[in-house]
C-alpha cells in the first residue's frame, strides 16, 4: 500500500474526509476509488459514494477477497445511511465471515455493527441484540467501541432499561472521546439527552403529566394495571398482553381505563370503537361480542363488569389503573418517530420498518404532508421523506417492535 493511500486511510479513520480526498481525488485505481467512496459517504454524498465503492469492488482481482469484502461492508453502511433496506443482508454476512476468517477483526466487527443497526431500524430488536454480542478477542479500536456502546444504549432505550442505557452511554462517551471524532461525540450527547426528555404522558388527578423514560420504567414495574397507548399493550408487572393487532379491543380498553373507577356508556363505547354516531341493536350486539373477547384477554389482570348504563373496568384488588399516553397522538406516530432521526426515508423503507403496506404508508405520509408535519424531496423512485425535529420530547416509545419484557 503506497503512502498516499495510507495517509488517506488515516484521515478517514479520524473523520477528516476532505484531507483524504486531497490525497486520492485524481486516482482511479481500486484502493483510491474505495477511499474516495468512503470520503464521499462521510460528506453525505451517498449516491456518489455507492457508485465509487461498486467500481472499486469490481476493480479488485479474484485474489483480493479481503479488499472486495471491505467494499461490500462500506457499501452496506452507505445503504444504511440512505435507509435503503432493499438489498439482501447475505452479501454483508458473507463479507463479515471473509474478514473474520482472514484476521481483519475491526472490519468484521464493523460489518456486525452495520447488520445489527439494520435489524434495529427494522424493529427486529431481539435479532439485533444477538448480532451485537461480540466474540472474545483483543480490544477493539475506540471508534468501534463507541459505535457498539451507542447501539447497545439505543437497544436499552427501546427496551425501557434506562440504567443499562446510561451505563452504555458512559462507555460510548469515553470511547468517543478517545477516538476524537466530533460527529460521534455529538451523536452520543444527543442520545444521552433522550433520557432527560419527556417520553410519554399520563393522567394524574385529572391533569396530564409528562414522564421521562426512567419514570415510565418505574411505572411499568410498579405492579399497577398500565394501559400503554404507546405500544398498544396492557401490562401489570411482568405480565404483558399485546393488543397491537386488536385495535378495537384496545380502543374499548383505553376508554374503560380513562373512565376508571367509573363506567362508560354503551353508546359512547360504540361511537369510539366502531365510529358510529347512532347505535342500534346490531351495534350493541357487536359491542357485547367484543367485550366478551376483551374479558377473556383481561382475565389475568382483573375483569369488566356490566353496569346499568355501560361497562366498568375492575383491576385486581389493590391495583390502580394508569393510561400511558404517547407524546404524539394519532395513527402516524410510528412514522413521525422514525422520521425524527433527521435522515430521509423512502416509503418502502418506512413500510418495512413499521410492518405496514407501502400504500398505507403513502396515505399516512400524504396526511402528514397536508398537515405540514413532513416534507418530501426528490421525485418518483428517488423521493424521500423528512420531518422537522420534534423538540422537547422523545419519540422513543413510538418506535415499532419494542423489545419484549420479562
Amino acid at each position: 500500500m503506497d503512502s498516499l493511500i495510507s495517509a488517506a486511510g488515516r484521515a478517514l479513520a479520524a473523520g477528516d474526509a476532505l484531507s483524504a480526498l486531497q490525497r486520492v481525488a485524481l486516482r482511479d485505481d481500486p484502493p483510491a476509488l474505495a477511499l474516495r467512496g468512503i470520503a464521499m459517504a462521510q460528506l453525505g454524498e451517498h449516491a456518489r459514494a455507492r457508485e465509487l465503492l461498486r467500481r472499486a469492488a469490481r476493480g479488485f482481482g479474484a485474489h483480493e477477497a479481503m479488499a472486495r469484502a471491505r467494499c461490500v461492508v462500506a457499501e452496506a453502511e452507505v445503504a444504511l445511511a440512505m435507509r435503503d433496506f432493499s438489498g439482501s443482508p447475505r452479501a454483508l454476512e458473507a463479507a463479515m465471515h471473509t474478514l473474520a476468517a482472514r484476521g481483519d477483526r475491526p472490519n468484521a466487527c464493523q460489518a456486525r455493527l452495520i447488520a445489527a443497526r439494520r435489524l434495529m431500524l427494522l424493529g427486529r430488536l431481539g435479532e439485533a441484540s444477538a448480532m451485537l454480542a461480540q466474540p472474545e478477542g483483543p480490544p477493539l479500536p475506540p471508534l468501534l467501541q463507541a459505535v457498539a456502546a451507542l447501539l447497545s444504549a439505543e437497544l436499552a432505550l427501546r427496551g425501557l432499561r434506562p440504567d443499562d442505557a446510561l451505563h452504555a452511554l458512559r462507555h460510548a462517551e469515553e470511547a468517543a472521546r478517545q477516538a476524537g471524532v466530533g460527529a460521534l461525540q455529538a451523536e452520543v450527547c444527543e442520545t444521552r439527552a433522550v433520557l432527560d426528555r419527556p417520553a410519554a404522558r399520563c393522567v394524574v388527578d385529572g391533569a396530564l403529566q409528562a414522564l421521562r423514560l426512567h419514570e415510565v420504567a418505574a411505572l411499568m414495574a410498579s405492579g399497577d394495571l398500565v394501559i400503554d397507548a404507546c405500544r398498544h399493550e396492557v401490562r401489570m408487572g411482568e405480565l404483558v398482553v399485546s393488543l397491537v393487532r386488536r385495535p378495537i379491543l384496545f380502543t374499548l380498553l383505553r376508554a374503560l381505563a380513562e373512565a376508571w373507577p367509573g363506567d362508560v356508556d354503551r353508546d359512547a363505547l360504540i361511537a369510539r370503537a366502531f365510529r358510529m354516531r347512532e347505535a342500534d341493536e346490531t351495534h350493541r350486539a357487536r359491542l357485547r361480542v367484543q367485550m366478551g373477547r376483551l374479558r377473556a384477554l383481561l382475565a389475568p389482570f382483573g375483569g369488566i363488569q356490566a353496569t346499568n348504563r355501560g361497562f366498568a373496568l375492575h383491576p385486581l384488588s389493590g391495583s390502580k389503573v394508569t393510561v400511558l399516553l404517547p407524546p404524539v397522538e394519532g395513527e402516524q406516530g410510528e412514522l413521525l418517530a422514525l422520521l425524527a432521526d433527521g435522515v430521509p426515508w423512502s416509503t418502502s423503507a418506512l413500510a418495512q420498518a413499521t410492518g405496514a403496506s407501502q400504500r398505507t404508508v403513502q396515505r399516512a405520509l400524504a396526511e402528514l404532508e397536508a398537515a405540514g408535519r413532513v416534507r418530501a424531496t426528490g421525485q418518483t423512485r428517488s423521493r424521500r421523506w423528512l420531518s422537522p425535529p420534534l423538540s422537547g420530547f422523545t419519540t422513543i416509545l413510538l418506535l415499532p417492535a419494542a423489545l419484549p419484557s420479562g
